[in-house]
Formats: structure tokens, C-alpha cells, sequence
């Protein structure tokens, strides 16, 4: 339906979340309502990270070559003079707000003869604060043009911008099945302090089997941080977010997904564009802010088919958003609880176990 409506010229909000296969949704329609030409780009997809941008082109270099067209990726990180070249010569830019305006003010982009904008993961690029830079690249592209809003949520502010960048647009809301329920294990950790965190994480971290660990964080200075006392454990791990420059964020995802180190730690900037199919745990050391970002956190595991475990540490301070999280999402039976033993957090989404001479010390749901 998505594709069908794009096909036909329409206006789309669509509502979907991270994973769920949207590249494809807007990328065949760019490639067949777009004909080569040397005049500047016909078709922009604006996207909130570097990661994401490289990952777009990555997803649809090979559709594009075949209809003859070309497609470049822009993005801060880098020296401008590749990306500048280009540029002048795509058909199809993906690019990253900040680095768009930048080339337009240089002179080496011009957005006069657009058909097709593409907004991708619009909410994350708002949360960002991209909405003045993004204001000014709208204002920049004709208005008969064709846009295709994508989000995760229509809700709220996203969905008042989304209704003045559209016209008449046709709405679609793409819900997966229960993914989350069914292939993702759900465990909350109770946890006395900060520094009580690290303890846990170790233990995670060094069980036997425990394959490719994601690690989020709320700071890129907490990430090196976490990094640096890991190793000090004996456990390598390599970090990624904002401050490191794009080749080091490319090392150090080739590095998580070859198996070279198999803890990443991560901000939730640096990880919008991580798509490793065989993470087998998502490790939330700081809580995330909302319920979105956790979707987006735990939805890096169980990924292709394959089964994951969603890791929260939980302060006292943090339990009653952490519940409201939960009930959110329908996680009714995954209460977070004092780490005892292995075998108690195992089950804590199992069957209840019998209680003994005292009440369970945990976190009331």
C-alpha cells in the first residue's frame, strides 16, 4: 500500500518502527518516478545520523544502478571535498541535515529542481534538534514537490510538522507482530547505586556463551568511561557515539560485527543506524528516557529471525518509569528485581517461584 501510494504521486505519512524494512519502501519508488539527468539531485532522503545515511545507500546503491542512477550519501565526520563531487553528480541524495546546509552554502547543492523529498526517522531528527535546519531545507525545495514523511510516531510535534511538510498526504501505520513478546527475553535488574552497575555488567558481560553484547549509555564522556573500567575487568570493548570521527565509528562497528570485540558501547545517537543481525544482547547500563527509546534500544537484538535478550539496570529513583515503560509495551510479567543469582533473573519473565520465610526484596511494579 506504501509503495502503491508513493507510485501514484501521493503525500505519505507513515508510521513505522526502526527495523521494520522502510528503506525499501520509499527506495523503490525514488528510483522508478526519478530519471537521470545531470541537473542536480532529484530525490533527497534527509536522515537524522551518518550511520543511517551510509546504511540508506548501502540498501539501495544496487537498485539505483540499475534504473542508471547515481546515488551519494552526505555527512558530517568527513572532508568535504569527495562529498562535494559527489554531490554535483547524484541523482539521489541522502544526507544528514547539517552537512546538506553546509554543501548549499558552499554553492555545491541546489535543491531548485527536486521531485522527492524523503524525511526518514523524522522523530529522531526533531528529538535531535534538526527542526530550524530542517525548516530552511524545506523552504528550499519546490512546492509541488513529493514528500514522504517516516516516523515512528505521528503523535505530538512530530505530527503537526509532518502535517505542514505534506499536502493531502496519505496516512499508513505499520505495526510488526509481537516481536518484542516473542523472540525478545525481557530482564529488569534492580540495582542499589551507580556503582553497583558495573558489578552487574561484569558478570553479564563475562558468562560463558554470551555472544555480541550492545551497551547503551546516555553520554559519550560515560561511554569512554564504561569502556576504560571494562578493560580494566579484562573485558574488551570498543565505544561509539558523537565525539569520535566517522572512520573510528566505522572501525569500531567493523570490529563489533566481524567478532573482534563483542561488547559495543554506545549512545543512542551513535546507534540510530546499527543494524548487526546477531546481537544476542541489548544491555541498557542508563536507562533509557522514554518508551520509544527503548523500543529502539531492545529492537537491536532479536533481529532476522533470531532471538535476543533486552538487559535494564534499574535505580530505586528509576523504577516508576521504568514500570510505566513496561506497561506500556505489555511487559507485565517481567517486574524488575535484586540480581540474587543467575537463576533468579533467568526467570524473570518465567513462572513464579515459591516464596520463602521472607518477601522478595525488588522494585514494586
Amino acid at each position: 500500500m506504501v509503495i502503491r501510494d508513493a507510485l501514484a504521486g501521493r503525500d505519505l505519512l507513515v508510521q513505522s518502527p526502526t527495523g521494520s524494512g522502510k528503506t525499501l519502501a520509499f527506495g523503490i519508488p525514488l528510483v522508478d518516478l526519478i530519471a537521470p539527468r545531470e541537473q542536480g539531485p532529484q530525490g533527497l532522503v534527509l536522515a537524522p545520523t551518518r550511520e543511517l545515511a551510509g546504511q540508506i545507500v548501502d540498501e539501495l546503491e544496487s537498485l539505483a544502478h540499475a534504473h542508471n542512477l547515481r546515488i551519494a550519501a552526505v555527512y558530517g565526520g568527513v572532508g568535504f571535498g569527495p562529498q562535494i563531487k559527489a554531490a554535483k553528480r547524484a541523482d539521489i541524495l541522502v544526507a544528514t541535515p547539517g552537512r546538506l546546509e553546509d554543501l548549499i552554502g558552499r554553492g555545491a547543492v541546489s535543491l531548485g529542481r527536486l521531485q522527492i523529498l524523503v524525511l526518514d526517522e523524522a522523530d529522531r531528527m526533531l528529538d535531535m534538534g534538526f527542526r530550524p535546519a530542517v525548516d530552511r531545507i524545506v523552504g528550499l525545495t519546490p512546492a509541488e514537490r513529493q514528500t514522504l514523511f517516516f516516523s515512528a510516531t505521528l503523535e505530538g510535534a512530530t505530527g503537526r510538522v509532518a502535517a505542514a511538510y505534506t499536502r493531502r498526504a496519505r496516512s499508513h501505520t505499520h505495526t510488526e507482530p509481537e516481536r518484542g513478546a516473542a523472540k525478545i527475553e525481557h530482564r529488569f535488574v534492580a540495582v542499589d547505586s551507580a556503582d553497583a552497575k558495573l558489578d552487574h555488567l561484569v558478570e553479564h558481560l563475562a558468562e560463558e556463551g554470551a555472544g555480541r553484547s550492545l551497551v547503551f549509555v546516555r553520554t559519550k564522556r560515560g561511554a569512554d568511561r564504561l569502556v576504560k573500567r571494562l578493560r580494566s575487568h579484562d573485558l574488551d570493548a570498543v565505544a561509539m557515539h558523537g565525539n569520535k570521527s566517522q572512520r573510528q565509528r566505522e572501525q569500531a562497528l567493523a570490529r563489533f560485527e566481524r567478532g573482534d570485540v563483542m561488547t559495543l558501547v554506545a549512545t543512542d545517537v551513535a546507534a540510530r543506524g546499527i543494524d548487526v543481525p546477531d546481537v544476542a544482547r541489548v544491555i541498557n547500563y542508563d536507562a533509557p528516557e522514554d518508551r520509544e527509546t527503548y523500543v529502539h534500544r531492545i529492537g537491536r537484538t532479536g533481529r532476522a529471525g533470531r532471538t535476543g535478550t533486552g538487559i535494564s539496570f534499574v535505580l530505586a529513583e528509576q523504577a516508576e518509569e521504568m514500570r510505566r515503560i513496561r506497561v506500556g509495551l505489555g511487559l507485565h510479567g517481567a517486574s524488575p528485581r535484586r540480581r540474587a543469582t543467575p537463576d533468579q533473573e533467568a526467570n524473570a519473565d518465567g513462572p513464579r517461584r515459591r516464596r520463602r520465610r521472607r518477601r522478595p526484596n525488588r522494585i514494586a511494579a
